[in-house]
């Protein structure tokens, strides 16, 4: 088994990592899920102003007809950056049942080392990154300072000649450890069947996502950028 070390560096760097597409469960219990999906004719830029546009049920449901089913926001709710606020959610897992979840949106900055991070930015090898804190159910615990407790969420994208190579990162139950669970109990509250859903329904939802959002982008943003015809 791996361990949890909370370095996400590795992240930033393009080449291949050990684990790219798959599940491992770590010493303590809890779960690493990993999914890359490459999403052609898209950009950072594009997927980072997908998770500002906060979308509403309908939107939700375009992006995943499948496995989403209702989507509202909380936070802060600032129309330059997606960092503060939280997306509450009830959705599949793949074959999973309808579940509550709240993902909280952090800074990249408090996952990566800062001047790693911006190094990544400014040579091109990171063009997006959205980070959060993820929980089961509407009303998740969190510590003094507001933080939600559960799981880590880990998207980092990198611009390429075809689209956008974006990486997905979860850590599920990453806290429970901490709160006093043995790496039993830890396993027995995270089944195996939960990483395989979420592997299948990380792939799938950012595959669906690359057929709609380069139009969604350009629409949205055609009085400064004027499309032009595509003959």
């Amino acid at each position: 088994m791996a361990t949890l070390n909370n370095n996400w560096d590795p992240l930033l760097d393009p080449n291949p990592l050990p684990l790219e597409m798959g599940y491992e469960r770590l010493e303590d219990g809890s779960l690493h899920v990993a999914a890359r999906t490459d999403m052609h004719g898209c950009t950072g830029e594009m997927l980072e102003w997908w998770f500002r546009w906060r979308c509403d049920t309908q939107k939700y449901i375009w992006w995943h007809p499948i496995d989403h089913v209702s989507s509202t926001w909380a936070g802060s709710l600032s129309p330059d950056t997606h960092v503060g606020s939280e997306h509450i959610v009830v959705e599949k897992l793949t074959d999973i049942p309808d579940s509550e979840l709240l993902i909280q949106f952090r800074d990249p900055e408090e996952f990566f080392d800062a001047d790693r991070y911006r190094e990544a930015r400014g040579c091109g090898h990171v063009s997006c990154a959205i980070t959060g804190r993820i929980s089961s159910g509407h009303e998740p615990p969190r510590d003094e300072t507001g933080r939600v407790l559960g799981g880590r969420l880990i998207h980092i994208g990198r611009d390429t000649d075809w689209g956008l190579a974006l990486r997905s990162h979860f850590y599920l139950g990453a806290d429970l450890p901490a709160a006093g669970l043995d790496p039993t109990e830890v396993e027995l509250a995270l089944p195996t069947e939960m990483a395989v859903g979420l592997l299948q329904h990380a792939y799938n939802e950012f595959t669906f996502l690359s057929r709609l959002l380069p139009a969604l982008y350009v629409a949205e943003h055609r009085d400064e950028h004027p499309p032009t015809a595509p003959w």
